[in-house]
């Protein structure tokens, strides 16, 4: 991820949604549901990363680790395209 850990930490809320979270020092385990239903887990896990240097600018990273448990190919799809929506950024 191209971010500090304090704008990933900022951002995840709003990423991660109506599901059930809990947050522990670098990891994040999220409790997913679909239609009142508990379907599985997510674990989410970070790490600081070395800034990517190009040129005169330099980037922040951040190294995320996702494991889901108990959900099937369509279900983690569901889940990281609304993920993924929310943690884009972008100019232009």
């Amino acid at each position: 991820m191209g971010c500090t850990e304090a704008e990933w930490l900022r951002w995840l809320p709003a990423a991660i949604g109506d599901h059930t979270w809990k947050i522990e020092h670098a990891s994040a385990r999220v409790h997913i549901a679909g239609g009142g239903q508990p379907l599985g887990t997510l674990t989410m896990t970070w790490s600081v990363g070395s800034l990517r240097k190009i040129a005169l600018v330099a980037l922040p990273r951040l190294h995320v680790n996702f494991q889901f448990e108990g959900l099937d190919d369509a279900q983690r799809y569901t889940f990281m395209r609304r993920f993924d929506l929310y943690m884009q950024r972008g100019g232009g």
